[in-house]
């Protein structure tokens, strides 16, 4: 015989039956929630890349998955291509390398030394001799057309702003008894210059350096002027009087 129920229970299993009921209903909405939040999110994207596409955007989406988060590329780095080897050639100068607010084109080499012997240039305009320039007081000399940054000016108009260095350096040379020693000697460089630097009437190759000779002529560019490279010692060989050891 069914054991009668009495109101409370009645009453408990009633309350547990509407609870099982509005839970299933709130599952029910939150599945739904998720599902409509899901199908919104995918239509935003698909439409966001839609819209993309109609303005042009230069963008690949060829890997782009819907529903799933944008993931970028990392930029490709170039490798550094290798600088030009001058070899010889002074270093060009980079936009750091400023005097007066104006770039200078050329760096003086790690072997740039001040001259022990007293080197002088000669200028001549035909059979004038101009006055003396002593060349012996500074590791290096820049010679062209713009007085702001010129040690050495030359105003003609064939010539570059920055037309020539007169550089001296450190080099080895071997001993008459085969030992090796370093001397300071001049040296010519042209800067790329438009017309040219001449030495004894030759044009050099520009960016490169020239050994100069003593009484060796210099030329620049269509100039008339001669410039005669000697010292006070000419009865001594540079070799052997410049001698750093």
């Amino acid at each position: 015989m069914d054991k009668e129920r009495s109101p409370s229970d009645r009453h408990s299993g009633s309350h547990r039956h509407n609870r099982s009921h509005h839970s299933h209903h709130r599952s029910h909405r939150h599945d739904r929630d998720v599902d409509r939040y899901k199908h919104d999110r995918e239509r935003n994207e698909k439409r966001r890349i839609d819209n993309r596409k109609k303005r042009g955007a230069e963008e690949d989406v060829s890997g782009f998955e819907y529903g799933k988060p944008e993931v970028k590329k990392e930029p490709e780095v170039e490798e550094d291509k290798a600088k030009p080897d001058y070899g010889l050639s002074g270093k060009l100068a980079d936009d750091t390398n400023t005097f007066r607010g104006i770039v200078v084109k050329y760096n003086e080499p790690p072997e740039a030394r001040k001259p022990k012997l007293k080197w002088r240039l000669y200028p001549f305009k035909g059979d004038t001799a101009l006055p003396v320039l002593h060349v012996h007081r500074q590791s290096g000399y820049l010679l062209g057309r713009d007085r702001k940054v010129a040690d050495i000016p030359i105003d003609h108009p064939s010539c570059s702003k920055q037309h020539a260095v007169l550089q001296f350096r450190s080099v080895e040379y071997t001993r008459d008894d085969g030992t090796k020693g370093r001397h300071t000697r001049p040296y010519i460089i042209d800067l790329g210059s438009a017309n040219g630097t001449f030495i004894n009437n030759k044009a050099i190759e520009a960016q490169r350096y020239v050994e100069l000779r003593e009484k060796d002529t210099i030329k620049f560019g269509y100039s008339s002027r001669d410039f005669v490279i000697l010292h006070d010692n000419t009865q001594v060989s540079p070799s052997s009087s410049d001698a750093e050891g």
